[in-house]
């Protein structure tokens, strides 16, 4: 065989193996029972923020013998093994806390949740969302401290109540819609509006403002933790932008905007961002109408922002989670029919995403497998 042409099988075999050697050991499949060990609290509280509308709440249906609840998935399927033990009871993560809160706009807020990482919490005990797996995926995956803050409410919509600073009005099809801060969410081009009780970004006002309260009393929703730094957010939103065109038309531009301001208002520059599509929209279908265009228009938007050909900026630190083969039927409207295994493997793939971006680039790897494989061919010459 040619010398050229074994360094070259060599190389491509040794960076094979680096690659999936970095991929099974930060990503088992499937994962193992969480091994009830408290995190490294010498290292800063590794700190995500969840954001979106009623499905990133979560209404997978936990009890039940029917298909479609998790006891179901993990009873008659064997699934999500890593959510119970061998004696059949949920497993708790002692190295992953999950907070939820919630106002509506910038209203009072209120706390759902403030525990260790388990099935069957807070004031949603019989529901789960995509916590789970994120959490799940995050706590294997690192030795550090890992808070969750759930920040959201339902029926909200991008491009008006959780429309981040910075964003302009515009005028699309015969409408005017307002930049941050402007109200109402949108008034015949041309015409003088009339403001209404909320504005252009209040939910988003409100979602930060209580991420940054949980934050501020970091202590209370991680016992014994001084330090933090905010490593990401997870977004999984784009049902109530559907109904509108003018909001699914300006989805990608408000989606980099979200992305740009969130890492400002976190002073977390390096935050990774993950999102999630709509589990009802195929990219392969023909839209039939208004809605699935919109929805088309939506999905579009998720997987530009992680086209580092189109986003050069977000190359490595933004990834976009095709939910429709993760998804088990139903649609956002309708939460999925609260199936939870809709939740588990939307949650589950958000988890591995994040993995991916804030473990160590295996090139590295595979580029030393490279050199060694060099040395070794230099050496049989």
């Amino acid at each position: 065989m040619d010398k050229n042409l074994m360094v070259g099988f060599a190389v491509f075999a040794l960076s094979v193996l680096a690659f999936s050697a970095v991929a099974d050991a930060v990503i088992p499949d499937p994962l193992p029972d969480p091994d009830g060990q408290p995190a490294d609290m010498s290292k800063p509280v590794q700190v995500y923020i969840l954001m979106g509308q009623s499905n990133m709440l979560g209404y997978g249906t936990i009890a039940g013998t029917t298909d479609g609840t998790l006891e179901y998935a993990v009873n008659n399927k064997g699934k999500y093994p890593y959510v119970v033990d061998g004696a059949g009871n949920w497993t708790t993560r002692q190295d992953v806390r999950y907070a939820r809160v919630q106002s509506s706009g910038t209203g009072v807020m209120s706390v759902k949740n403030n525990a260790w990482l388990t099935v069957g919490q807070g004031n949603t005990s019989s529901l789960i969302g995509v916590e789970l797996g994120i959490g799940h995926y995050l706590g294997y995956a690192t030795d550090a401290p890992v808070l969750l803050i759930k920040s959201c409410i339902g029926n909200r919509a991008l491009g008006w109540d959780l429309l981040p600073p910075g964003s302009v009005q515009y005028d699309y099809n015969g409408y005017t819609y307002p930049g941050y801060g402007g109200s109402p969410e949108r008034w015949p081009t041309g015409t003088t509006p009339t403001p209404i009780g909320w504005y252009a970004g209040m939910q988003y006002d409100g979602d930060v403002r209580n991420a940054k309260t949980v934050l501020q009393n970091l202590d209370t929703y991680y016992p014994g933790a001084t330090e933090y730094e905010v490593a990401g957010f997870f977004w999984w939103q784009g049902d109530r932008d559907r109904y509108t065109d003018g909001h699914a038309i300006r989805y990608e531009q408000n989606l980099v905007q979200l992305i740009e301001q969130l890492r400002k208002e976190f002073n977390a520059p390096d935050a990774k961002f993950v999102c999630a599509t709509l589990g009802q929209t195929d990219k392969d279908a023909t839209p039939s109408n208004q809605t699935e265009i919109n929805e088309a228009d939506i999905l579009d938007a998720m997987f530009a922002v992680s086209d580092p050909a189109k986003y050069p900026q977000f190359e490595g630190n933004v990834a976009t989670v095709y939910s429709h083969p993760l998804s088990m039927g139903s649609d956002s409207a309708s939460h999925y029919g609260g199936n939870a295994e809709t939740y588990m493997n939307v949650g589950e793939g958000m988890g591995k995403a994040m993995v991916t971006l804030i473990i160590p680039e295996p090139t590295s790897l595979a580029l030393m497998a490279a050199g060694l494989a060099g040395i070794w061919l230099k050496r049989r010459r």
